[in-house]
């Protein structure tokens, strides 16, 4: 099918640039309408106890969205400061939607700094708002508390920085994506050797990014669509297509230098049975990584996975039919080689064939060096905090972050958010189990508020530490395993939920994404030893990875380097984000390498320990320029979103720079052949029963 899909590509190349092109020009009138449409997605699954129960207390005792306000940098005490803040005070109360203001003004709140040179002014809205309106009304309510006479007034909440988040996440993903395709275009040029060559991969990302905001643009009509599946989108998009079509490409030119008489249709159908079956497998292995997502049944989670998996089938449809489409017009264009696939034909290999010589000499050594490396740099996981993103992880100058930062220094005074926790029993029969909860470790003091209905009791308990840190999270499990009947919500039962949901749908999710990439990887390479050693590699990126962010996000290392302020944790979906964008990459890596190892291993006429790894490193030889530049080029990709200024979407792209160059070096230049060194020819064993005996895959066939 591939063989003739090459062909096809030659005798259709117009038609199919055309239709590419106009999908391409949809997506950019149309798709960049996504931005507007996208909209915040909860990061907690709606059957949640915690959801449910809040769900329950909004219906029974409705409390509106809160815009709080810090009006600072002049004495509280300043008679014209008292008077313009006292009449702003009394325009707010008279703004529709607005049910309380609450400031040391107007309403003796005290709420007033240690130096007096701050207060703090809490605004509700009315709870029927819908967020919409919501947001419309405490824009009128900042807008009127900048006009006080006051050096600085800042303003925020919960509902504001929320708005901040998608606001930055779709400004992160411009930036990154001006400045990746940037890069990436000066790069793709002088690596490829010419402006029509280093063009073709570029085209191929636009397209597919063009053609994906065009469905997701589509669905938002229809579904909510997340503004960070945006960032999913862009990252992956240009970073599988660039794959993609360098992988072609290079193909194209080593069949083309083999074969200089043979005609167009055929070079192409040679290397789309080659290579393109590569871009098939590998596109099939990270759509798996990202269907895995949906396991979760997290909303968010599933709104990036809906937009990596539309990607992903466009990046694969891209590189099997555009670029064979765009070669095929551009083929004399094309230099016969670069300056990085030429280095593999010159004395000097290239720098994974010198990294593999250097691992089959010593195969042992290397592999235990590696393994023990990538296993030290995972270390910091085990003291991994995950947690829910807030305003921290907005930048710095924000002023929703500004005023989270203030309120928790100057204006909370130790006191710390409660877990609400519901009873449904009747406040008097409930003594027994209130002395339990004021026993239990961690709970420093416990109010009960009030009968919710007749028989439903509500009790605010106050947890030590931070109102979702590890003491609060315990204290949540300690509570709910008093009865069964007790019922708890919060942000520590937020994030105990999301912990506990993650853990249990793990497995399945491993199973999943494992089986499948598995079941790939036999058809590719038909042994069964090469995907287990592959999906172990994977995890020791993965580990190694999380551990390098705990120490940079968590622990600050490096942080004024990057450009942030450490919040202390980690965000709880970056360690399932990431595993499912490094497992899927490193497939994809691993995909190029062993689909050319395999075409070695086929060609040899001994199923000898020397042969194998005469395989593994003319497979190495012939692909491993290419995934070295492969993997700048994505490099490039993720360093741009890096550069942006939210720190849940910097945890992705410092992660993913990582990730791509310990796999790139360490991983598939030094572990892989050591490994496949030690193993031999038992790399290629599958169990091929005869007479009730496994054989080698050479013997078998």
């Amino acid at each position: 099918m591939l063989t003739q899909l090459g062909r096809l590509a030659v005798r259709a190349r117009y038609l199919i640039i055309a239709g590419w092109a106009v999908i391409a020009l949809l997506g950019g009138v149309f798709g960049g309408s996504v931005y507007d449409r996208a909209q915040s997605v909860d990061s907690l699954r709606p059957d949640a106890e915690s959801t449910l129960l809040q769900k329950r207390l909004d219906r029974m005792s409705p409390e509106g969205e809160l815009v709080l306000a810090v009006i600072t940098g002049r004495d509280f005490f300043s008679v014209d400061l008292a008077d313009s803040a006292s009449r702003v005070m009394f325009e707010i109360r008279a703004i529709p939607g607005v049910a309380e203001v609450t400031d040391a003004y107007t309403s003796g709140s005290y709420k007033i700094s240690a130096d007096r040179k701050s207060s703090l002014v809490i605004v509700e809205l009315r709870p029927e708002l819908s967020e919409p309106e919501a947001l419309a009304v405490a824009d009128q309510v900042a807008a009127k508390l900048h006009t006080i006479n006051a050096p600085e007034v800042l303003v925020g909440g919960e509902l504001l920085a929320k708005r901040s988040f998608g606001d930055q996440a779709i400004k992160d993903a411009a930036i990154g994506e001006s400045i990746a395709l940037v890069v990436l275009c000066l790069a793709l040029i002088t690596i490829l050797g010419g402006l029509i060559a280093g063009s073709l991969p570029l085209a191929a990302a636009l397209a597919t990014i063009a053609s994906t905001l065009l469905i997701l643009t589509g669905l938002a009509g229809a579904m909510p669509v997340s503004e960070y599946a945006v960032n999913v989108v862009t990252i992956l998009g240009i970073g599988l297509a660039v794959d993609y079509s360098l992988l072609i490409v290079s193909r194209f030119q080593q069949e083309r230098a083999a074969d200089q008489q043979a005609a167009l249709p055929e070079l192409l159908a040679r290397t789309l049975s080659t290579s393109g079956r590569a871009v098939l497998v590998s596109g099939l292995a990270v759509g798996t990584a990202l269907t895995g997502l949906f396991v979760f049944a997290d909303p968010l989670l599933s709104a990036m996975a809906l937009g990596g998996a539309l990607v992903v089938c466009l990046a694969t449809l891209a590189g099997l039919t555009l670029v064979p489409a765009l070669i095929a017009v551009a083929h004399r264009r094309i230099p016969a080689g670069n300056r990085v696939w030429r280095s593999a034909d010159r004395r000097k290999p290239a720098l994974l064939t010198r990294l593999a010589t250097f691992a089959q000499r010593r195969p042992a050594k290397v592999a235990l060096a590696v393994t023990a490396g990538l296993l030290v740099l995972s270390a910091p996981l085990l003291s991994a905090n995950l947690a829910n993103s807030d305003a921290r992880s907005l930048p710095e100058s924000s002023e929703a972050r500004r005023v989270h930062e203030i309120v928790e220094k100057e204006f909370s005074a130790g006191q710390v958010e409660p877990i609400t926790v519901v009873v449904d029993a009747q406040q008097n029969s409930l003594q027994p189990l209130i002395q339990k909860m004021r026993a239990l470790h961690g709970a420093t003091d416990v109010d009960v508020e009030s009968e919710l209905t007749a028989e439903s009791t509500v009790i605010e308990i106050t947890p030590a530490g931070t109102a979702s840190g590890q003491q609060a999270q315990q204290l949540v499990r300690e509570i709910r395993a008093l009865d069964p009947k007790v019922k708890a919500a919060g942000p520590a039962a937020e994030l105990v939920d999301a912990k506990d949901s993650t853990a249990d749908r793990l497995p399945i999710a491993l199973a999943v994404i494992i089986l499948a990439t598995g079941l790939l990887l036999f058809a590719l390479t038909r042994s069964v030893v090469i995907p287990l050693k592959a999906l172990c590699m994977n995890i020791l990126t993965l580990l190694a990875t999380l551990g390098v962010l705990v120490a940079i996000f968590q622990w600050g290392w490096g942080a004024s380097l990057f450009g942030f302020k450490p919040w202390g944790a980690l965000d709880v979906t970056t360690p399932l984000l990431l595993f499912v964008f490094i497992f899927g990459l490193s497939m994809d890596y691993e995909v190029f390498l062993l689909a050319r190892i395999k075409e070695e291993w086929d060609k040899r006429t001994s199923d000898s320990h020397e042969a194998n790894d005469r395989a593994v490193l003319a497979g190495i030889t012939a692909t491993g320029p290419v995934i070295t530049t492969a993997a700048l080029a994505i490099g490039i990709v993720f360093l741009g979103f890096a550069l942006g200024e939210l720190v849940a979407v910097k945890e992705i792209g410092i992660g993913m720079t990582i990730a791509v160059l310990l796999d790139v070096t360490v991983v598939r230049g030094l572990l892989l052949p050591a490994v496949m060194s030690l193993l031999g020819r038992v790399n290629w064993w599958r169990p091929a029963f005869r007479l009730g005996r496994a054989v080698p895959q050479k013997a078998a066939q």
